[in-house]
């Protein structure tokens, strides 16, 4: 369908001043698709219907008169209602569309405020004309919306200016929608308010202060309805922009430069009041000094546990379990096997116990939602474990690990192992753990405090196995000692939940046996 320039009036001929789409955007009923000018003032082209903007015939700068081609639009239903349509946008007289932009302090501005839950009202009636003289109290338009009916309503003696909308036409809240000038004996407004009821200034005390601060700026923005709805979404306040465009009008590329600057600024604030700054010291003035560069894989694993650290409330507990049982099970497996391929490593034995324990608590199987209003839980177990590597810690991730027994888990955590120091890790190897195991092996230590490998909300740490005396009933006796460090996320799990954790898992650990049960 064609767009054509509207009725103008006593108006020769317009300038087109801003155009705000461009071939190919998709279009809704009533929304602007360039911006004219007169001497007078300024209104928007609006869109017939809903549709695909096909081809725009005019440029900034142009002189177009009445019934000149503005675009063509492709109906999304694919009817061809043209005269319909045209008819519509042709029927609209300019002046009534027409925001005088020249500031007058006895003028109000009525806006349509918040409609709360409703999206845009329905102009439904039409009370008075530009030129009437309205009183205090007067209805001027009539509102309708899904639930109800309001009236915008006047709060002083005056007369009516310009109406700005006409009847059947959708409005939405701070849209502009009638102009007054106030009567020399005129009190100020404390606020224009759509309602159900006529509101007088004198149902409310104000103080003389409170008067000046609550007096009405008529036409203190000059911008489109496109550029007013676009910052009602963006939360932005129109009087806080300098506009650009002809006789100070805000574009939308006004507002979007004021947007982007806006959070620009929230990014270095929120910066500037985070962790301070760790000074920086020259050590080369006091003897030499080499300087290492950190390999990829360590400086996005610094960046990642730095986050975790930050942004997560950790807590870890720590626990000890005997596994003088599992190490001598373990070593009649491996004497049974044919070869090193077939050796079962103490880690597979944790990564089964801890598939077991998660099916039982598995609030450590999830993640907190991006909401922090609840956590999603996961319903498989993917079991990430940490591996060095010469060029830092890497993290490979044992796929459904519940579902695997001891010797497949084994020959899994061998390989990918050996796949993580030849640097031949593929990319879905390190995606989608749930839960994580740090072991430090042999390496020492009797205990540390893993950070969580976020979005996960635990991560179970093992230090190195070591021989100590432990009570049995009436004797000290020599066992197998392994530490346990336990690392959550305490806005998701608490210490009680944790202590269960590592109880079920140190038992499990401590007698094979449960395996089985």
């Amino acid at each position: 369908m064609d767009v054509l320039i509207p009725g103008l009036g006593d108006i020769d001929e317009v300038e087109v001043i801003e155009i705000t789409v461009s071939p190919g955007d998709q279009v809704q009923e009533n929304d602007g698709l360039i911006v004219i000018e007169s001497d007078k003032a300024s209104m928007e082209v609006p869109c017939p219907s809903d549709g695909v903007v096909e081809e725009i015939f005019v440029k900034v700068g142009d002189m177009v008169e009445e019934g000149h081609l503005v675009a063509k639009i492709k109906a999304v239903d694919g009817t061809n209602s043209e005269q319909a349509d045209l008819q519509e946008v042709s029927d609209i007289p300019i002046e009534e569309n027409l925001v005088d932009d020249v500031a007058n302090s006895n003028q109000i501005d009525f806006l349509i405020p918040d409609l709360g839950s409703a999206s845009h009202a329905i102009v439904k009636e039409l009370l008075c004309e530009p030129g009437q003289d309205i009183s205090a109290g007067s209805n001027l338009i009539l509102l309708e919306t899904e639930e109800e009916e309001l009236a915008i309503t006047s709060e002083f003696d005056g007369v009516l200016t310009n109406v700005l909308v006409m009847k059947n036409q959708q409005v939405a809240s701070s849209d502009l929608v009638a102009q007054m000038e106030l009567s020399a004996a005129a009190p100020i407004a404390d606020e224009i308010q759509l309602t159900d009821k006529p509101v007088r200034s004198s149902d409310k005390e104000m103080s003389a202060d409170e008067k000046e601060a609550a007096r009405p700026i008529a036409n203190s923005v000059y911008a489109g309805p496109a550029v007013r709805r676009l910052a009602r979404e963006y939360g932005v306040v129109l009087e806080e922009i300098s506009g650009s465009g002809k006789r100070g009008r805000i574009t939308k590329d006004d507002l979007k430069t004021y947007v982007k600057a806006r959070l620009s600024n929230a990014v270095e604030s929120a910066a500037n009041q985070g962790l301070p700054e760790v000074e920086s010291i020259d050590f080369s003035k006091f003897g030499e000094t080499a300087s290492v560069a950190l390999s990829r894989i360590q400086q996005v694993a610094a960046k990642n546990l730095h986050a975790s650290w930050v942004n997560l409330p950790h807590v870890t507990q720590h626990d000890k379990v005997d596994v003088t049982d599992l190490e001598d099970f373990r070593s009649a497996l491996n004497a049974e096997a044919d070869d090193a391929q077939g050796r079962i490593t103490p880690l597979a034995f944790i990564v089964r116990s801890s598939c077991l324990v998660l099916q039982d608590y598995p609030i450590f199987n999830g993640c907190l939602e991006a909401s922090g209003k609840s956590v999603s839980i996961n319903q498989f177990f993917n079991i990430g474990f940490a591996v060095d590597t010469p060029e830092g810690l890497v993290v490979p991730v044992i796929k459904e690990a519940d579902k695997k027994g001891l010797r497949q888990l084994s020959s899994e955590i061998l390989e990918l192992s050996a796949k993580a120091r030849e640097k031949k890790l593929a990319m879905n190897d390190l995606q989608g753990g749930t839960f994580t195991i740090s072991s430090l092996g042999a390496l020492g230590g009797t205990g540390f405090t893993p950070i969580v490998n976020a979005p996960q909300v635990a991560i179970l740490g093992v230090a190195r196995m070591d021989i100590e005396p432990v009570w049995t009933g009436d004797q000290f006796s020599p066992r197998k000692v392994l530490p346990l460090s336990l690392s959550y996320d305490h806005r998701v799990i608490n210490g009680a939940d944790g202590g269960r954790f590592m109880n079920s898992l140190t038992r499990l650990l401590g007698d094979i046996r449960r395996f089985s049960l």
